[in-house]
Parts: C-alpha cells; structure tokens; sequence
C-alpha cells in the first residue's frame, strides 16, 4: 500500500475568524473551532477511517492544533513536531492582508514570504521533510497542523513549486486526504467540512 497523509486543519481561532495572519501566536481555539474538532473526530473514528487504527500521528505543537488534535480523539497517540508549525510570518503577524497590503501594495506571501520571517526556501524545505517522512514507511500518518504549511504540504506533495499553495483553499478543521493515483502522487480529498455540515 502506497502511504496516503491526512491534513487536518485546527479549529476556528479569534484570528482565523478575522483573517489575520497567525503564525507563531499561540492563540485557543474559540468555541466553534473546539465544537468542530469534536466533530471531526467523531467522523474518524466512523467507517471508513473507524479510528485509523494503525496511522501515526504527529500534531504541530502550537495550542490550536495540539487542542483540536486532543478533542478529535487522537492526543495521546500524537507526537509533537516543530516542523508541523505555521509560516513564521515575521513583521506581518497579526496583521490582516489589507493592513499589509497598506503598507505593501501587491505583496503576495506565496510569492514575496514574511519580511523578518521565513522565505518561501525555508517553509518548503519543511513541507519536503514532512512529505519524505509521510512517504518513508508502509502506513498512513495523519497531522493537525495550519492552514499555510499544509497548503504547502500539498504542493510539494505533488512536485510543485511551494507557490502552488496560492490555489488551494484550507478552511479551519477541514479534513484532506494526498494519496496516489495511476502511480504518481495526487488529491484524493480537498477541504472537506462534511463533518461541519448538518
């Protein structure tokens, strides 16, 4: 069996409801996003995942994903990794992108990176040591982690260049699946709030 990852999105925080960039800030989750974490995993521990019995599981180790790791069910099987942490976003953290682009007309982080922070050469060398991991052994692994590295996870999942993660939308405590397809690396799941929904 080829391995497959599983992305899952921590759960709605004061900053992600109000877009500002959240990068090392250890910021709780609000209410919602631990209700949504609930739900999420009790939709992993249904068929057809019905626990993932077998996965290993890594959780960034920043509050809002450690905690909506924990309330999904799969805390102490969880293993704490920096690499797992959001984009250090520098001088930018906890601004909004029309507060940025105030004062930077045209800035893109996925083209321009975090002034103070880290380069888009820094973030994708962490997703390619989180894919060689994820690929270096017969299983599964599930990670809780952030919005901007796991939408740089599946950039470099499938080849691209890091600024891939511009066309990928992540909403908070969403659940994604990479796996393979006709032998190459592909997306199986993108953005799913099934769990979320009804």
């Amino acid at each position: 069996m080829a391995p497959r990852i599983l992305l899952a999105r921590h759960g709605q925080t004061e900053w992600s409801l109000s877009g500002k960039h959240t990068g090392r800030t250890d910021i709780p989750l609000l209410e919602e996003g631990r209700r949504g974490a609930k739900l999420l995993g009790e939709r992993l521990h249904r068929p057809p995942w019905s626990g993932l019995e077998g996965v290993e599981v890594r959780t960034s180790p920043l509050i809002r994903a450690s905690e909506t790791c924990a309330l999904a069910g799969f805390g102490e099987r969880a293993q704490p990794w920096d690499a797992l942490m959001e984009w250090d976003y520098g001088a930018y953290e906890g601004l909004t992108p029309a507060e940025i682009h105030a004062v930077e007309p045209g800035w893109l982080l996925w083209n321009d990176g975090a002034p103070e922070g880290e380069t888009l050469a820094d973030v994708s060398a962490r997703a390619d040591e989180i894919v060689a991991w994820a690929r270096s052994a017969d299983r599964d692994v599930l990670v809780f982690a952030h919005g901007h590295i796991l939408r740089s996870i599946v950039a470099r999942w499938l080849g691209e260049d890091i600024s891939f993660g511009a066309r990928v939308r992540l909403d908070p405590t969403s659940l994604s699946i990479l796996s393979w397809q006709y032998g190459a690396p592909a997306i199986e799941r993108w953005n799913d709030m099934g769990h979320l929904e009804g």
